[in-house]
């Protein structure tokens, strides 16, 4: 580190202690004159000009630039199977710190599985899953302590009001009794059901349910909050006022949001970058806008191909139409029925889900 370098505080110093390190006690000791008594320096002699080769320099030794924080969610080599089936294949994935990432696939892709070994709701092995440093085999609860999550069934009860099931999951993520009536006032507030607050959840309409059971997520002030598949079952304004909560509360506290979602215009719209899952496995990950300029790019090589290629035939989508985040879906997923694309519980669950809320 130069002189030049801005200084940037320390983690965990006094305010206005800097990276900079004081002058060493090792700098060479300031010259005497002759018969001056050890120990006492000689006046500076105005006439005479300092020698720069001869002056020592400050000692500008710092400190160690602080270790890069650890992703927010890593995960390496993930796989789960039930049976003979393997849910998750091999799954690689980091999420950073701040950011909200896109889980996107076909019913049966094995998103749900995956989200359920991130949350050790599912057993995975040592070193396959770790949140925030921590891993997910080792260290559950602590794992637990980070994450918020609302799974795609509901998990609000209709019998308590809404003020009673947010105290709920305060105690159960063990939020101390003098702070919980403070923190189940700031979870309803921030998704906008402080009204709402003492009536039954029955009474709510599908869009307030799911705003809280987002609200019972985020009472235990989560660094990673999971949503799968949140706005399921609901209408283009219901879903539109979720997502503002949701983006309302990561932007005062800086939360990392990992969501699935079959609606491609949320992931485009609200996602920073996305990974299609299809099969257990992932096939593409970036951006919204780099996986439609890579699926363009390929557009145009095919159709340079049909075009110096007579006998070849002529690929059905043009290369000067820009392709959405739905059509990366489908050149992943496939563009006909999939007979692996879940079971017969998966639909019945998104249905009855769907049902509920909407």
């Amino acid at each position: 580190m130069t002189s030049e370098d801005p200084v940037r505080p320390v983690p965990g110093a006094a305010p206005g202690q800097s990276l900079h390190a004081a002058p060493s006690r090792h700098t060479a000791p300031s010259r005497h004159t002759a018969g001056a008594p050890t120990g006492r320096p000689t006046a500076p002699d105005p006439d005479r000009t300092p020698d720069p080769d001869r002056t020592s320099a400050p000692d500008r030794t710092s400190a160690p630039d602080p270790a890069p924080l650890p992703d927010a969610l890593a995960c390496r080599g993930l796989r789960y199977t039930f049976g003979e089936t393997r849910a998750v294949d091999g799954v690689d994935l980091s999420v950073r710190p701040g950011e909200v990432f896109g889980l996107l696939g076909p019913n049966g892709a094995g998103k749900t599985t995956a989200i359920r070994c991130i949350t050790t709701l599912l057993p995975v092995p040592t070193g396959m899953v770790r949140v925030f440093g921590h891993d997910a085999a080792r260290e559950r609860m602590a794992v637990r302590r980070l994450l918020g999550y609302v799974p795609q069934q509901l998990s609000a009860d209709a019998g308590l009001t809404g003020r009673e099931n947010v105290a709920l999951f305060a105690r159960v993520f063990d939020i101390p009794r003098r702070e919980r009536a403070a923190r189940v006032g700031q979870a309803l507030e921030a998704v906008g059901l402080t009204d709402a607050a003492n009536r039954l959840a029955s009474t709510y309409s599908g869009g307030m349910i799911r705003r809280l059971e987002l609200a019972q997520a985020l009472v235990s002030a989560p660094r990673l909050l999971m949503l799968d598949e949140p706005t399921i079952g609901l209408d283009p304004i219901a879903r539109t006022t979720v997502w503002e909560h949701i983006n309302v509360v990561r932007a005062a506290t800086g939360m990392t949001v990992l969501v699935t979602t079959h609606y491609m215009d949320e992931a485009e719209q609200y996602c920073d970058r996305v990974a299609l899952m299809h099969r257990g496995r992932i096939r593409a990950l970036g951006t919204p806008a780099e996986l439609r300029s890579d699926l363009r790019a390929r557009r145009a090589q095919a159709a340079r191909t049909t075009t110096t290629t007579p006998s070849a035939p002529r690929t059905s989508a043009s290369s000067d139409v820009e392709p959405t985040l739905e059509d990366v879906f489908r050149d992943v997923a496939g563009t006909g029925l999939d007979e692996q694309s879940g079971d017969f519980r998966d639909v019945r669950s998104t249905r009855r889900t769907a049902t509920r809320v909407g």
